[in-house]
């Protein structure tokens, strides 16, 4: 949502207030019932295992229930538009990356507008790195990289679908050094894993992964991040490893349908930042591999359009097309 559209919205929500002050009434109550949480990929990926410790804290915070609903398929679009068209009264909202709304409608037609939704709350940056099959032996992202560039075509890195974070992340590091690796799509990250463990895929970039790094089934050769990950605290960033460029930011947040009454967003928006600072959210966040971002609606508006910007010259000047 667009900072024009913000205050249109709130002229329009205190007008609608003089006129209809039941409306204002329901509003103020809020919540008075269940809210669905529309997850838009399968249990068990990156997305889902923090969207359930979120739903679960907001629920204790506004005493109720915050349902989560896994809506997998075609890369997040169809629980995104799912969401996107449900009615804005505050109890349907998405949680989602940046893949659904940043990714996604700069690589293909969707159906819905990404600039619709209502930004309502930086749920967490999510922390990953490329992890790689042991059977490698790969040490460092140079080893990785050194064995594509001498067997290209030959490994194999699957993602939770085209276009998403992760799969933009392979490419983003194919076009900064010049690599071949055949991407492998999967209906969600849970399922790219369990291939993965399995010997079927090489290569995953989730932060779903982390746990079996950390238990050394797999190997994490860096992290996508703007520092080193505590619980990974020898692994350095692709800035690091001497990468420069190749990283691209997965980030969260909880997103509205249009319309979405702009006292429910705000109401929810400080909470959430509430939560975000406490240590208990921010132990949950980091078990499931992301950190706590705390920002205001505007503020997170802002990030978004810088991120939209910077994706489209990525996927511009990378040539990113989706077959």
């Amino acid at each position: 949502m667009h900072r024009r559209t913000f205050l249109q919205l709130a002229t329009g929500i205190g007008a609608a207030a003089v006129a209809n002050p039941a409306a204002l009434r329901a509003q103020a109550a809020w919540p008075d019932r269940p809210v669905k949480i529309i997850v838009p990929f399968a249990p068990g990926g990156a997305t889902d295992l923090l969207a359930r410790p979120w739903a679960d804290a907001l629920g204790k915070a506004f005493g109720q229930q915050f349902v989560i609903e896994n809506r997998g398929g075609a890369s997040g679009l169809i629980g995104a538009e799912a969401t996107f068209r449900s009615a804005p009264d505050g109890y349907t909202f998405l949680f989602s990356s940046n893949s659904t709304t940043v990714f996604q409608p700069q690589l293909r037609k969707i159906n819905y507008d990404a600039n619709g939704f209502v930004l309502v709350g930086r749920m967490g940056d999510s922390i990953s790195g490329f992890v790689v099959h042991t059977k490698y032996g790969f040490k460092t992202i140079q080893d990785l990289i050194a064995y594509a560039k001498a067997n290209p075509g030959k490994l194999t890195f699957g993602s939770s679908g085209a276009g998403t974070t992760t799969h933009l992340r392979l490419e983003a590091l194919k076009f900064k050094t010049g690599i071949d690796i055949l991407h492998v799509p999967y209906r969600g990250g849970s399922d790219a894993l369990n291939d993965l463990l399995a010997g079927v895929v090489d290569i995953m970039n989730e932060g779903s992964t982390l746990p079996h790094a950390k238990a050394g089934k797999i190997t994490l050769l860096n992290v996508n991040h703007t520092e080193r990950f505590p619980p990974f605290p020898d692994v350095p960033t692709l800035r690091e490893a001497g990468i420069d460029g190749a990283d691209v930011p997965v980030w969260f947040s909880l997103y509205g349908p249009p319309g979405t009454p702009v006292d429910i967003a705000t109401k929810l928006n400080a909470k959430i930042n509430e939560l975000s600072a406490m240590p208990d959210m921010k132990a949950k966040m980091e078990s499931a591999s992301a950190v706590p971002v705390v920002q205001g609606l505007a503020d997170i508006q802002k990030h978004f359009d810088a991120d939209f910007k910077s994706t489209g010259e990525l996927i511009k000047s990378a040539n990113i097309k989706i077959e």
